[in-house]
């Protein structure tokens, strides 16, 4: 547990006396210097505190950002409640928020002065347009957040999901949160009392869970994840149907890539995503051949600088949004329609889907899904995994990535790989780490054969696949990075696939292309990142053929910006007439013209 997870006063909180500060132990508590708070000064205003006074309340959405000059500020659960709950106290030189406030969610607990002071008041957008431009104040505040986000998961704050570990819903729902990094608690309805207790005090029975509930004031009965999302404040769609120049489907290094070019461009742009920005690479718990990141950097921030990168241009990112087809609405323009009934129209078309890890299909693992058995590796399931060895199936770059990082957790990770060796798919440097480590045992020649648990996992059952020997491994957490398939069911019947689903680009989807005079007229061919139909571009690992690592894709999501503007240039933009620029006019847009950086040209 984490030093600061029992700060001094932990548990219902003292009315009089002062609060001793809560030590930075994790370094999610860092204290402003001078000059930084005086570059914040510049856009805030001193504001003084009495005790007792509220600065942020939970479950209400926070727009300020404050520092605390002078007196404390003590970070509650449950304010004003019999289940109050100091979580930690910041003095002067601490700045009070967390993840949440970078993106406009509701508030996970209430900070309220405990004593006379003066704190810094800075509105939202002051802040994030300081976070994206001044980096001594943005590397502070986002680690900062970040790391206390990661805390009050550790800490059980946030809203309950109650359900039970058998239920796909129940695991939908707890998957939703893991992957959007939203502070909760799961309460087994199978194993956990205070479940019977809960049920008990809401009238409700075990049919009808799960259940999310937050402050005792909130419930939802088995609500969808767009439910889950809007009660937390997740960016949701705007009503009615929309019109854009480039709509991004996927959130991934690619997809956020791409929302930065294309929104710094001056193209109205709209990313819509179905589970959580990011992608896979956001459940990476540290990328390390990354370009200008010597130390490495964790998935979830670079999802979360990205998505700031983007937010600051103008893109405009909705969580979740599932898209179920794409079709013609026009020459010029592409309808992509929702789950949820909505539909996006826009000139240009990003697919940035990704790709998902593949079930392990073994006896007994569909039940300990979500529960033992994981298919990410982050902060969420790593602190399941503190006392009992846990094991790692699959050979490259994911696989290897999380063997590192629950090391630091678990007393023993065994890594499980079918090949004969790690060279052939895991860099050469996870390679090396992965070897050296003490706490790691890698098992080459290795498949797992059967999951045995009743309500967790105790043990797995392996052959080793040269002699056909069999043995128990005791494991209390199974995690699985084996082969990806990609997120296309819903382009079956609108764009050209290869055999394994993954979407064509190029010459060969050119050549695949099942209604070949859409290309008529066009005065040109097919262009790298280009679909079989025109102004639909693909990057990232739902690409057939991509390079499975963060840096092509985004390179791949920069790349499709470029490509769009060339397609955009053949078609008048929105608001304007004339003949075309292949045809030989001269009206295209001089609002593309000029937005394309002269590097692409």
């Amino acid at each position: 547990m984490s030093g600061d997870q029992s700060p001094p006063g932990e548990g219902p909180m003292p009315r009089a006396a002062a609060f001793p500060e809560t030590p930075d132990i994790c370094g999610a508590y860092p204290r402003l210097a001078e000059d930084q708070i005086a570059r914040l000064a510049e856009h805030g205003q001193r504001r003084s505190t009495a005790p007792d006074d509220v600065l942020i309340r939970e479950g209400e959405r926070c727009e300020t950002f404050f520092v605390v000059l002078s007196g404390t500020v003590a970070v509650v659960e449950d304010y004003g409640t019999p289940e109050e709950h100091l979580l930690r106290v910041h003095g002067p030189g601490r700045f009070i928020g967390e993840l949440g406030l970078l993106h406009g969610q509701v508030a996970f607990y209430t900070a309220v002065a405990r004593e006379p002071g003066e704190v810094l008041v800075v509105s939202l957008d002051r802040l994030r347009h300081l976070v994206s431009q001044d980096p001594s104040i943005g590397d502070v505040v986002l680690r900062a957040c970040l790391g206390r986000r990661a805390l009050l998961v550790g800490q059980g704050a946030g809203f309950r999901i109650i359900g039970s570990r058998y239920s796909p819903d129940t695991r939908r729902l707890r998957e939703f949160a893991i992957r959007n990094r939203l502070p909760h608690r799961w309460i087994d309805l199978e194993t956990d009392e205070e479940a019977e207790d809960l049920l008990r005090r809401f009238g409700v029975g075990p049919e009808e869970t799960p259940l999310v509930i937050w402050r005792d004031t909130t419930l939802l009965r088995n609500p969808s994840n767009a439910e889950l999302a809007r009660l937390i404040g997740l960016p949701q769609l705007p009503a009615g149907i929309r019109h854009g120049d480039v709509l991004i489907v996927g959130s991934g290094p690619g997809g956020l890539a791409a929302a930065v070019y294309a929104a710094s461009e001056g193209l109205s742009t709209t990313v819509v995503e179905a589970m959580a920005a990011g992608g896979q690479a956001g459940t990476s718990s540290r990328i390390e051949n990354l370009l200008g990141f010597p130390a490495g950097i964790s998935g979830a921030e670079l999802t979360e600088r990205a998505v700031l990168q983007a937010d600051k241009f103008g893109a405009r990112i909705s969580i979740p949004v599932e898209a179920t087809a794409l079709h013609h609405k026009d020459e010029d323009h592409y309808v992509v329609a929702f789950a949820d009934g909505s539909e996006i129209a826009a000139r240009a078309v990003v697919l940035a889907t990704g790709a998902r890890y593949r079930r392990l299909q073994v006896p007994g693992i569909e039940r300990l899904e979500g529960t033992s058995v994981h298919y990410s590796a982050t902060v969420y399931e790593a602190q399941q995994c503190r006392t009992d060895p846990v094991a790692v199936v699959g050979g490259g770059n994911s696989a290897g990535q999380a063997v590192l990082f629950l090391a630091g957790y678990a007393p023993k990770v065994h890594l499980l790989v079918r090949g004969p060796s790690l060279e052939a798919h895991m860099s050469r440097y996870l390679v090396d780490q992965v070897e050296r480590h003490p706490q790691v045992e890698v098992m080459l020649h290795t498949e797992v054969t059967e999951v045995i648990g009743r309500e967790v996992l105790e043990e797995l059952d392996v052959v080793d696949n040269r002699t056909g020997g069999h043995r128990r491994l005791a494991a209390g957490g199974l995690f699985v990075f084996t082969g990806a398939d990609p997120h296309t069911e819903w382009l079956a019947d609108s764009i050209a696939l290869d055999s394994r689903g993954f979407v064509l680009t190029g010459p060969e989807a050119q050549e695949a292309c099942a209604h070949p005079e859409v290309w008529d007229g066009r005065g040109r061919s097919c262009m790298t990142l280009e679909t079989s139909l025109p102004g639909i571009f693909a990057v990232g690992d739902v690409r057939s053929g991509s390079v499975k690592r963060v840096a092509s894709a985004a390179g791949e999501g920069a790349m499709a910006i470029h490509f769009a503007h060339r397609h955009l240039g053949h078609s008048a933009a929105p608001g304007t007439t004339g003949t075309p620029a292949a045809a030989g006019g001269s009206d295209v847009s001089a609002r593309l013209r000029h937005k394309e950086s002269a590097w692409l040209a």
